[in-house]
């Protein structure tokens, strides 16, 4: 699987001055901690599910989840296990039939409800259990997730990896009197396993739910104040220099147009000074769709130190894919910091000559960059996101 697959022609490929590689559920931990891009959500009891992914019928996806929790209804749950076995089994059929190959699957996820259920799809699924990548724990505390883990780590098969994404979405961790203690209990039950967490998610909706709160299509999750700081304590905790996790950004639930009631939040400059009347059209169509909050979202979550994120539409795959490219002056602003951090150097200034490179507080910030160019590739030193998002139809 490579991030702007089925995208990725001549055309797209000239943007890339080091393109995105290629990975499979097999590739190491830490490259698919950061190569999951826009993690697509569907319910269990979707229909066709193995033909979407068998044709290739969304562009880029890299990375899905299919829900047997909050997407279904509690009198639904037989059904969709049962829907979800169907769908897996023609899927594991048309692998086996040369359909698709290893390095086309995208990584698939199931979202379980609880340690009985996990046990009850182990049983029903068998083989085809090797065509996942991972289980989804939802509401994911100590209590509840010690036994999980220590179900999926029995699950590990000789060459097949079976990897946790924990969700931390409880109201233990978003009341401010038991947040500190639970995430710490978390972190150090996480670190027991840490070899399969691949990811930890925050499930912001959950969060929202608690207060009443929902934001609107204008609305980023940043401006909504318990969250945002509920977010700043979970990176705190999870994206410190010496933490092994990969933090993904919360859900973004809008998929179509309403009624506007901020300004658009995407400049219009960038888009016509690179493609005049195109690059004009180019945003309306973004506006239009209200995906200017979406980006907008996307650009917090990464400048906040969060790699990816969860989607509910394809319409927002190529918006996450794009928005990660690594630009070519944080590439070889991270390359020359990789390069002289030796020690006999202090501080060195840029190559564009446009910022200082402190060479042991900006240490870790360059591995990451060069873990991100691994997956989401670095676009040449004359195009933007916007030459990615330009390939897209939002509308």
């Amino acid at each position: 699987m490579r991030l702007f697959s089925n995208l990725y022609d001549r055309e797209i490929e000239q943007y890339f001055y080091k393109s995105p590689t290629s990975f499979n559920k097999y590739s190491p931990r830490e490259i698919l901690a950061y190569g999951l891009g826009g993690t697509l959500y569907m319910p269990a009891t979707r229909e066709n599910i193995h033909e979407d992914i068998l044709t290739k019928k969304h562009a880029g996806l890299t990375s899905l989840v299919i829900c047997l929790e909050d997407a279904i209804g509690d009198n639904e749950v037989e059904k969709a296990e049962q829907m979800l076995v169907k769908e897996l089994t023609s899927l594991y059929e048309g692998f086996d039939k040369g359909y698709i190959d290893i390095d086309e699957l995208p990584l698939i996820f199931i979202r379980i409800r609880n340690l009985e259920q996990l046990c009850r799809l182990v049983d029903l699924l068998g083989e085809r259990l090797k065509l996942i990548t991972g289980i989804v724990i939802p509401k994911f505390r100590r209590s509840n997730g010690e036994s999980i883990l220590q179900k999926l780590a029995s699950l590990q098969f000789s060459n097949t990896p079976l990897y946790a994404m924990p969700i931390l979405e409880s109201k233990e961790i978003i009341y401010k009197e038991t947040r500190d203690k639970e995430l710490f209990d978390i972190k150090s039950l996480l670190d027991q396993y840490k070899d399969i967490v691949l990811n930890v998610r925050i499930g912001a909706t959950d969060f929202s739910g608690i207060f009443g709160i929902r934001r609107n299509s204008d609305t980023t999750v940043y401006d909504i104040a318990v969250i945002r700081d509920c977010i700043a304590d979970i990176i705190n905790m999870f994206v410190r220099f010496d933490s092994p996790y990969v933090v993904s950004g919360p859900v973004w639930e809008y998929f179509s147009s309403a009624k506007r009631v901020l300004k658009p939040q995407i400049r219009e400059t960038p888009f016509i000074e690179k493609y005049g009347t195109e690059g004009a059209k180019i945003r309306q169509e973004i506006i239009g769709s209200h995906m200017d909050g979406f980006i907008r979202e996307i650009l917090m979550d990464i400048a906040n130190g969060i790699v990816g994120k969860t989607i509910i539409h394809p319409t927002h795959i190529q918006a996450v894919q794009a928005l990660n490219a690594v630009s070519y002056e944080e590439y070889m602003d991270a390359f020359h910091i990789i390069s002289e951090g030796n020690g006999e150097i202090g501080v060195l200034k840029s190559s564009f000559a446009n910022k200082m490179n402190e060479l042991k507080p900006h240490l870790y910030w360059a591995h990451k960059i060069m873990l991100k160019s691994e997956t989401y590739g670095v676009l040449h030193n004359d195009y933007t996101y916007i030459d990615l998002l330009k390939q897209h139809s939002y509308v």
